[in-house]
């Protein structure tokens, strides 16, 4: 045959696979008034049966619960399409697991499909709105408070509800899912006010997400960016990100799953690439880990703005599941304090290994490397390990760190917030502050870094670099002071440690039981 017939039937013959089904063709009425979810189904479920190709949605609003894609099927919002989520909880269909009880899923769950996306410049909308109390604040327990610096005045707002969060009353669960799923690709749709976790993808395999829009609101807690639990080779780029809750999660423990449906799932999450994002978060621009059962590793995060948030990348070990081999490039970091019962505490950078769960053997945190880093932060930078778990083989390439005065130090100021452990005097508790403080590290080395102090008031702001329980550190062209106008504050302070090389001064060089 000639060659160019043969291409022309090969693309015969693809697109005879790859039809077109119109949700309206399947009674989908963009009215925002009828429920639309059996149609929006009818509609996928015959692309699924004639073996796959695109359900576009033209332009309007599409009241709905909760719909299911299946293998084969791109969901296609077209320009001006929105699908709106239903007020009524009782639109949305139904799981039970034990540690959760029932609960109700979000917009779109998709689970064990392959070859499935979700596309388009249209919108996916969770209405917010009808599961929140946007005039009253969440408030935080005294509980929690008492070990900080200003008890029960801590983050106490003067009026209004402050920086959130807002209060929540029932509510759908994840507003997207994809579950284990093979071959994902999530481009180019808005993804707006959702109730709780915004994108979830739970041990899927071959993910790519490009270009998307997602705001699911400052005020709201619970609303995570994208989570991405016990998955593998997953990209995300090119999208901005602004959340209640985390931007970006990447996590291992499998007993969240059981949020999603699925439970006892032992594998790592892993190869996850996260590139040219501009992030926001009311909690962690980017977190990593927590109570993890599984591993994470080979995690890079490059070109990346992150502002406007309470925390800028945190990585958490509070189970056993290690987290290793993480890269963190050319990335820009604004945070700052803020009011109501959110975690963090304003620092630019936040790596902790504490116990958060009885009866196991804490992993390890190691093998994290910053480069190119400016950070520009109302708290320091936070590294802490334990006896039973210290940090290993953390490096700092060309790091800047301007530490700004708050205006909310007299009421959120001079905390360490490590909350998620078991002890509450260790969860959120007062302490000096540092620019840079280390705790429990083994192999932490510092290369160019520029500390810059901007009206520092606050009378519990110490040392430059402060490193305390440690083997191996190498400081290298640090350039920076103390917390001025603390006379006793010093550039850099070593203590209870061995091994320790700076090319300091050693006037400027405080070591304490140093060998």
């Amino acid at each position: 045959m000639n060659r160019f017939l043969l291409a022309a039937s090969l693309l015969t013959a693809a697109g005879a696979h790859a039809q077109t089904y119109s949700a309206k063709d399947y009674g989908a009425l963009g009215d925002g008034k009828t429920l639309a979810t059996a149609a929006l189904q009818k509609a996928i479920d015959a692309c699924n049966r004639g073996g796959g190709g695109t359900v576009e949605v033209p332009a309007g609003t599409y009241l709905t619960g909760t719909i299911n894609l299946k293998t084969n099927v791109n969901l296609h919002l077209g320009s001006g399409a929105v699908l709106k989520g239903s007020p009524n909880l009782g639109d949305y269909q139904t799981y039970s697991v034990p540690t959760f009880g029932t609960n109700r899923y979000g917009i779109l769950y998709t689970a064990n499909a392959q070859n499935v996306s979700l596309t388009g410049p249209g919108t996916i909308d969770g209405d917010n709105a009808a599961f929140y109390d946007f005039t009253q604040a969440k408030k935080i327990d005294t509980a929690s408070t008492r070990y900080t610096r200003q008890k029960n005045n801590y983050r106490r707002v003067a009026g209004g509800i402050g920086d959130g969060p807002v209060v929540p009353k029932d509510r759908p669960r994840q507003m997207v899912i994809f579950a284990q799923c093979k071959n994902v690709r999530v481009t180019d749709v808005s993804l707006l006010n959702s109730p709780f976790w915004t994108l979830h993808f739970a041990d899927c395999d071959a993910v790519n997400v490009d270009g998307i829009r997602l705001w699911s609101g400052l005020l709201v807690p619970n609303a995570d960016g994208i989570d991405v639990t016990s998955s593998s080779n997953v990209t995300i780029e090119n999208s901005d990100i602004r959340a209640g809750d985390d931007a970006i999660c990447v996590a291992g423990y499998d007993h969240h799953f059981e949020i999603a449906g699925f439970s006892g799932l032992k594998h790592p999450c892993e190869n996850i690439n996260i590139n040219n994002c501009n992030l926001q978060s009311s909690s962690s621009g980017i977190r990593i880990g927590f109570l993890d059962q599984n591993p994470v590793r080979n995690v890079n995060v490059s070109n990346c703005n992150i502002t406007n948030s309470t925390r800028g990348i945190g990585i958490f070990l509070r189970d056993e599941g290690s987290i290793e081999n993480l890269t963190f490039s050319n990335v820009r970091i604004e945070t700052k304090l803020r009011t109501g019962d959110w975690w963090g505490n304003g620092e630019a950078i936040h790596i902790s290994a504490i116990r958060g769960k009885e009866g196991v053997k804490l992993g390890r945190i190691k093998n994290v490397t910053f480069t190119n880093v400016s950070c520009k932060a109302e708290n320091g930078i936070l590294l802490y390990g334990t006896d039973e778990s210290a940090l290993e083989d953390i490096t700092f390439n060309n790091l800047k760190l301007e530490f700004t005065d708050s205006p909310l130090n007299d009421v959120a100021g001079g905390n360490v917030d490590l909350r998620g452990n078991l002890d509450p005097k260790f969860g959120l508790f007062a302490r000096d502050i540092p620019a840079f403080l280390a705790e429990h590290v083994n192999g932490l080395t510092i290369n160019d870094f520029k500390l810059e102090w901007t009206k520092p008031r606050a009378t519990f702001l110490t040392n430059g670099i402060e490193v305390n329980h440690f083997q191996n550190v190498r400081i290298a062209n640090f350039t920076g002071t103390g917390a001025p106008g603390n006379p006793t504050a010093r550039p850099v302070v070593l203590s209870d440690g061995t091994n320790a090389a700076v090319d300091l001064p050693k006037n400027l060089v405080v070591r304490k039981n140093v060998r």
